[in-house]
């Protein structure tokens, strides 16, 4: 089991142990708890009331002891819930504070495969006339693979935003099977043009993303520095070929 969701919802290590015990052993007291987590009696105890406050466990007195079970699953469900109630109670005072800066960060860097993501899922929601690209071969479709690749321009064809991108030949492949899709257009260079970067210009967004092992990605957002980036792509697009 995968349990970096449960750790992602906020449970410590100790908290997933206590509470995926609770879900074998049924109805327990804390001495079988211990047992099978392999934890000490006080990290129980606090693993235990914390788990209680959070509704993932309940108990009853049974002759002064404490019988523990942990509830249905589902109640995660609450459980989220109610972190984003909370979240949105103070999401206005973040706006706020926000809007409130003198001047926001123009580039930040990402890393690993899901930093690449959040770099792509920036560019294709942002409201702009066009997305254009230039770089990568198939050292990045590999990294990320076809299907991730299929899927981002799924998504950008939803969001109704039109492509013009430059590969090279190593994935003449990929780009035909994409010219044919709706908004998208690509044009070609040789395969001495392969690298293991993409270069992505939208609106004010310019995305600087490397595929190499260990991933990594900038994001700049100025109106200046995309005006430079789209010069250099107009004039690869002359020279590329369809």
């Amino acid at each position: 089991m995968d349990i970096t969701i449960l750790e992602d919802l906020g449970l410590t290590n100790a908290e997933i142990k206590v509470y995926l015990a609770l879900l074998e052993l049924g109805n327990s007291t804390a001495g079988p708890i211990r047992e099978k987590s392999g934890l000490q009696n006080s990290v129980i105890h606090r693993s235990l009331n914390s788990l209680i406050n959070k509704g993932l466990i309940n108990y009853v007195l049974e002759s002064k002891r404490k019988i523990y079970q942990a509830t249905n699953p589902e109640n995660f469900l609450n459980f989220i819930d109610d972190k984003k109630k909370r979240f949105e109670l103070i999401l206005p005072e973040l706006n706020r504070k926000q809007e409130n800066a003198k001047e926001l960060e123009k580039a930040s860097m990402y890393k690993g495969v899901k930093g690449i993501k959040e770099i792509y899922n920036i560019l294709i929601n942002s409201s702009s006339k066009e997305y254009l690209t230039f770089g990568g071969g198939n050292m990045c479709e590999e990294r990320m693979g076809t299907e991730w690749w299929e899927n981002l321009h799924t998504r950008r064809i939803a969001n109704k935003l039109p492509s013009r991108q430059i590969f090279d030949d190593t994935i003449r492949r990929f780009g035909n099977k994409l010219a044919k899709r709706p908004i998208s257009k690509i044009k070609y260079l040789s395969k001495e043009f392969a690298q293991f970067q993409e270069t992505v210009i939208v609106g004010d967004y310019v995305g600087i993303i490397v595929f190499t092992e260990n991933s990594y990605g900038f994001l700049i957002q100025d109106p200046i520095v995309s005006k430079g980036y789209k010069k250099y792509f107009e004039l690869l697009w002359k020279i590329a070929k369809k």
